[in-house]
């Protein structure tokens, strides 16, 4: 009997590991498609110097490119940017970003 016992809550457990590595799985599955469509979006809008710019400075700052990467493609959709961005188009948003960053960061104690 208390063998059973041992089994049933040893499948159970199986059982709950299985769920939770299905989840994991789901989660990167749609992680991965939205990257893939994000990168599709940045492929439409962005000329290929100024989307191997975004690709370099993702090396060295994510963070930033992940927020001008959403950034970007919310402007393309309202119409806000002309199209395609090109390598000097991005420069010049960089560098308006670094000038209020450096800002930011100059009054900060």
């Amino acid at each position: 009997m208390a063998a059973e016992g041992g089994d049933e809550e040893l499948e159970r457990l199986r059982e709950k590991k299985l769920r939770e590595m299905q989840e994991q799985a789901e989660a990167r599955r749609r992680a991965e498609e939205l990257a893939a469509q994000r990168r599709l979006a940045l492929k439409r809008i962005l000329t290929p110097e100024a989307l191997a710019r975004l690709d370099n400075l993702r090396i060295v700052r994510p963070e930033l490119v992940e927020a001008l990467e959403q950034q970007l493609i919310s402007l393309a959709a309202s119409g806000r940017v002309k199209l395609p961005i090109t390598d000097d188009d991005l420069k010049e948003i960089l560098a308006q970003i670094y000038e209020r960053s450096r800002k930011e960061y100059r009054f900060r104690f």
